[in-house]
């Protein structure tokens, strides 16, 4: 912490006592174990919170709104602080308040008949998940680091995560909120409606908003009934193209089966199965591209013997070059580590580029060769990792340092390739950010990007919504 000078110091000493009154002296965390939400899941973004308070219930979250307005101190929402664009971490100049949403993790209600839970934001995703799995139903969002990330974060900021070929995004199952605004009102609709035409969908504007708009307390969510069968393939193929033709394919013939489409190359199986431990190759042959398929159904017939007989079809018909089937749940575990392995074996090798990019799913194919020579050509001997959602057009395109350069070496050139490859996104009418957000890190990109009708809609909602501009300022927006 900067030194301050005797009377700014007194300033913010009485400045967090008033604060403390308004909100409770529990709910404040103390100095010295502030430091957790001072940085990012990535580690590469910091800050310094002025204060960091923990209110238990929607009304304390609306005293701590009321007074950052009050007295125009800007306020951070944070999750599970697992994003991965600064967009819930505080600023450096120690200004911002940050409000951790942990305590309220109430699951309020659960509802199966209905196909409604209703649950507090700080809720984690993966205990939601287990609760609503105990009444014999389904929550279908899954994401890497739903372990830890939280309900308000999720639906902040629109996740995505592997089903969303099947599902859709975070967006599809907000059935309604509970919000509250930058003025300490609270917006409450629970109600968990499956139809509810009646004038603007209000619930919308939140979503994805990343705490820009509001601070998300609770949610109607949309749940489904329990998976009775999940199978889960690993499978071969000659080329990226040829996997794009597999689930086309896989699309006609199967329809909504198909739960997860994930693409992987023989690079990153070879990397995962080298440095994460008990992860192995189901295959005794290495191949150059991969795809993890999950089909799942609740009831009707067996999908394991028709499965068994479609997958040797298609490689009679030379679409496939290998497959397997997990027999058990170890074996479905182990394929989907080959594939939430790829970021942890890349993260050993120091900084690298992250991306989390879409295109159009016939341009994936494109993409990921433009973008592999793009690098060779800026960063030589640099090892591409691309990875991901092809099924929805989503592409996690990863850049880990040629072995022979340093970490501090490479550390520059990762801008350098970032904008090469988000430049190939727009030629090829995609989008820089598929699922991650934009929050800071993508701030500067996607400002050059968005046109001036979207831009001139959303500074006006930010203004109408938020005119003193305290609710997660200079995210997503510039203006601050």
């Amino acid at each position: 912490m900067p030194n301050f000078s005797v009377a700014a110091d007194r300033g913010r000493a009485a400045l967090l006592a008033s604060l403390s009154t308004a909100v409770g002296a529990e709910q404040m965390v103390a100095p010295e174990a502030t430091a957790k939400y001072d940085v990012d899941w990535t580690g590469d973004h910091s800050g310094r919170a002025l204060a960091v308070v923990r209110p238990r219930d929607v009304d304390q979250v609306a005293a701590v709104v009321r007074w950052c307005r009050e007295h125009r101190v800007p306020l951070v929402p944070q999750g599970g602080n697992t994003g991965l664009v600064a967009g819930a971490t505080p600023s450096e100049d120690g200004g911002e308040v940050v409000v951790s949403l942990e305590l309220m993790k109430a699951i309020r209600q659960i509802d199966a008949l209905n196909g409604v839970a209703i649950v507090e934001a700080g809720c984690v995703l993966d205990d939601f998940k287990a609760a609503v799995s105990k009444v014999g139903a389904f929550f279908p969002l899954s994401i890497g680091s739903q372990g830890t990330c939280q309900i308000g974060g999720a639906i902040s900021t629109n996740a995505g995560g592997i089903n969303v070929v099947r599902y859709g995004m975070a967006r599809s199952f907000v059935m309604g909120l509970e919000v509250v605004l930058p003025d300490g009102q609270i917006l409450r609709d629970l109600r968990g409606l499956h139809k509810n035409n009646t004038g603007y969908d209000l619930k919308q504007l939140f979503i994805g908003a990343e705490g820009t708009l509001g601070i998300i307390t609770a949610a109607a969510l949309k749940i489904q009934p329990s998976l009775s069968r999940v199978e889960t393939m690993f499978v071969a193929t000659a080329s990226v193209p040829e996997t794009i033709a597999l689930f086309h394919r896989m699309r006609q013939d199967a329809g909504d089966l198909i739960t997860a489409f994930e693409l992987m190359l023989s690079t990153s199986v070879r990397r995962v199965c080298a440095t994460e431990e008990g992860v192995y190759d189901p295959f005794s042959t290495a191949y150059p591209a991969y795809a993890i398929v999950e089909m799942s159904s609740c009831g009707g017939p067996p999908l394991r013997a028709w499965l068994e007989t479609y997958l040797a079809g298609l490689m009679e018909e030379g679409l496939l070059l290998d497959g397997v089937i997990a027999q058990s749940s170890a074996q479905a575990a182990n394929i989907w580590r080959l594939r939430e392995g790829i970021v942890e074996s890349q993260a050993r090798l120091g900084a690298y580029l992250r991306t989390d990019v879409s295109t159009p799913i016939s341009a994936v194919a494109e993409f990921i060769a433009r973008g592999t020579d793009l690098v060779e050509a800026l960063v030589p001997a640099a090892q591409v990792h691309p990875y991901g959602h092809v099924g929805d057009g989503n592409l996690h395109f990863n850049v880990i340092r040629p072995e022979a350069m340093t970490p501090e070496s490479f550390k520059p050139q990762i801008k350098r390739i970032e904008e090469a490859l988000f430049e190939l996104v727009d030629d090829l009418g995609g989008s820089i950010s598929a699922e991650h957000g934009i929050g800071v890190a993508k701030r500067a990109a996607f400002q050059r990007r968005v046109g001036d009708v979207p831009r001139d809609l959303m500074l006006k909602l930010k203004k109408v919504f938020d005119p003193d501009n305290i609710m997660n300022p200079g995210r997503i927006l510039c203006e601050r």
